[in-house]
């Protein structure tokens, strides 16, 4: 299985749809919690339709995007407590749900678990990934 993460922070919508082209990607797994966006091109229905153009597939999975508290301790860089509110979050049943869904999906074909923040160290991007896909082949896409 192939798991490519990117961040938006910083990029035009061209720019990352051409990463994630450049990297083989057909799928986005757009994990936000809020899949909306002050910077042009990604709120849900336009990055979805130029991923299309693309040739790319979008799926939201908005339970597997990082409660308030979470997102609060993402800026601050409590990683800890970032740690401890998203595997709170991940144990929640539509959580699990779409955990088990994105695991199908990212089987059958390379996927990049999309959020804004650049570094994924900085994101629950990779806390997702070691919990639901911990053996995975990780690359980490503008990091």
């Amino acid at each position: 299985m192939q798991i490519f993460t990117i961040g938006y922070e910083g990029l035009t919508q061209a720019e990352m749809i051409a990463a994630l082209s450049d990297a083989g990607v057909e799928l986005v797994a757009d994990v936000r919690a809020v899949p909306l966006s002050r910077r042009p091109g990604f709120s849900k229905n336009i990055l979805a339709a130029g991923l299309r153009e693309a040739g790319i597939d979008y799926v939201g999975f908005k339970a597997l995007g990082t409660p308030p508290a979470g997102r609060e301790a993402a800026r601050k860089h409590d990683l800890a407590a970032l740690e401890r509110i998203y595997s709170g979050q991940l144990e929640l049943p539509e959580a699990m749900a779409q955990a088990a869904q994105l695991l199908e999906m990212a089987r059958e074909r390379p996927t990049a678990l999309l959020c804004f923040e650049r570094s994924p160290d900085c994101c629950h991007r990779s806390l997702l990934v070691a919990a639901v896909m911990p053996d995975s082949e990780v690359h980490d896409l503008f990091a």
